[in-house]
């Protein structure tokens, strides 16, 4: 991924970010600097958060990447995957029913939602829900449409 414009966000913007992520996710971001890095060959738009891509937009809204739900972790808006979906979503596939565990019920389908997995607590994969969350946990159906995960490019990006 090649760098085309990086610089320092304004203190509105800033505060944008943070209210959005402090309304969708429950989280509250505690940094020093925050730079919009846009690229020549991704249709990425990602925030550095003191030096650490921890915020991207996803249709001009922005939402935690997998590095940022890892530091700060989001409290609403989570899906939770068993062991056995772990290495499917790693690879970037969309999540499906019998792979999930537990969805906070306040999910709508539309929503940006991040996805934990239950044995280490860790965040894999930022996807969009199909469905609200009290209909993720089930016997089948594809969910959670898979947007950014662990190992692809956004992932390996590092300043």
């Amino acid at each position: 991924m090649n760098v085309k414009s990086r610089h320092h966000l304004r203190s509105d913007e800033v505060d944008a970010i943070e209210s959005a992520l402090s309304d969708e996710l429950g989280v509250e971001l505690d940094a020093d600097s925050f730079e919009k890095v846009e690229f020549e060959d991704s249709d990425w738009d990602v925030v550095l958060v003191d030096g650490e891509p921890h915020v991207l937009y996803v249709d001009e809204d922005p939402f935690l990447t997998v590095q940022g739900a890892n530091v700060y972790p989001p409290q609403q808006h989570v899906v939770t995957v068993d062991a056995g979906a772990v290495s499917f979503v790693s690879d970037g596939a969309d999540v499906m029913r019998p792979g999930i565990t537990e969805a906070d019920p306040d999910i709508e389908a539309g929503d940006l939602v991040v996805i934990n997995e239950e044995s280490h607590g860790k965040f894999l994969a930022i996807g969009r829900a199909k469905t609200g969350g009290d209909d993720m946990v089930g016997d089948s159906g594809k969910v959670v449409e898979s947007i950014h995960h662990v190992g692809d490019d956004l992932f390996e990006f590092s300043v």
